[in-house]
C-alpha cells in the first residue's frame, strides 16, 4: 500500500513520546486524506472505507506520517469500531 497523499501535514512530532495516549477523532470513506489540529482535538480523514479493519490501519499510517516515526511504532488501543480513537506510541 502507498503512502497516503496528503498535503500540508502539520507537525505532530511532539506527540511521540514513549507509551503517549494521541486521541483522534476520524472519518472513514472521505473524499481525501487529511489530517486537522483544531482545539486540542486531532482530526483525521481517510479515503479507506471502514471494513476489515483497513481505515484504523490508514489512520495509523497517516498519523505516523504526521508525528514522522514509523506506523509500526503505533497501535490501536482504543476504538476499533469507534469514530473516537487511542493510539499508543511505543517509541524506539
Amino acid at each position: 500500500m502507498a503512502k497516503p497523499k496528503i498535503r500540508n501535514i502539520p507537525d505532530l512530532s511532539d506527540l511521540a513520546c514513549p507509551q503517549a495516549e494521541i486521541k483522534v477523532q476520524v472519518t472513514p470513506g472521505a473524499r481525501q486524506s487529511a489530517i486537522s489540529f483544531t482545539d486540542g482535538v486531532i482530526l483525521i480523514s481517510v479515503t479507506t472505507a471502514p471494513e476489515g479493519g483497513k481505515a484504523n490501519d490508514a489512520v495509523r499510517k497517516v498519523l505516523a506520517r504526521a508525528m514522522k516515526v514509523a506506523p509500526s511504532h503505533l497501535s490501536l488501543h482504543r476504538g476499533q469500531t469507534s469514530r473516537t480513537k487511542t493510539f499508543v506510541y511505543h517509541g524506539a
